[in-house]
């Protein structure tokens, strides 16, 4: 056998290595742009929702029975004020960090004078593990509808869990933020948008 077959022999075995390697070559590429969207380039209120400036879908929601809270409709929405419509579930890590901050706002009683009230909608959640995660974490709703099908989150296009969406009084969706709310998501954008839904 000549030196030419040799090399001959050789080249498939080299590309064989690269098609080998070439479905983890693009993994890697793949997990750092999603890396650098979620740590570096990812803005949350650069996902706008469809419904932005329309009516919020129909909905009549049950209430998170224990919680001693009333369920939440369409029409909750359409009563004046604006209403922050947080999505959360007691299986979401995100949910319990954005938690504290959800708190602080259910607190603010500068908002609460202008007519500005948070509520709930517990997504594909179990009740008794929705009653264990406010009562650990607090429940800083006025009202809790339980979406257990999901069919209010598709409606509302939802992504993920948690989003939250800010609601003018005529029941018109003004904003919608996805992700957990961080403090400074809270003072940079929720407190400024909400302001903007008040005007």
């Amino acid at each position: 056998m000549s030196a030419q077959d040799n090399a001959g022999e050789n080249r498939p075995a080299g590309g064989r290595r690269w098609a080998a390697a070439l479905p983890l070559l693009i993994f890697a590429g793949m997990a750092a742009f999603f890396a650098w969207r979620l740590f570096l380039g990812h803005d949350p209120a650069a996902l706008p929702s469809v419904l932005i400036g329309h009516p919020a879908p129909a909905f009549n929601l049950p209430a998170l029975a224990e919680s001693g809270k009333p369920g939440l409709s369409d029409a909750d929405l359409r009563k004046g004020g604006v209403t922050v419509v947080n999505i959360f579930a007691s299986w979401c890590g995100p949910c319990r960090i954005e938690h504290p901050n959800l708190r602080k706002l259910s607190e603010n009683q500068a908002l609460a004078a202008m007519g500005v009230r948070l509520v709930g909608v517990n997504y594909k959640d179990d009740p008794a593990n929705a009653m264990k995660f406010l009562k650990a974490e607090g429940d800083p709703y006025a009202a809790i509808g339980v979406d257990s099908s999901g069919r209010v989150g598709i409606d509302w296009g939802l992504t993920g869990v948690p989003e939250t969406f800010i609601i003018r009084g005529d029941g018109t969706i003004a904003f919608k933020y996805t992700g957990p709310i961080t403090e400074e998501a809270l003072n940079q954008t929720i407190l400024p948008q909400i302001e903007k839904a008040l005007r």
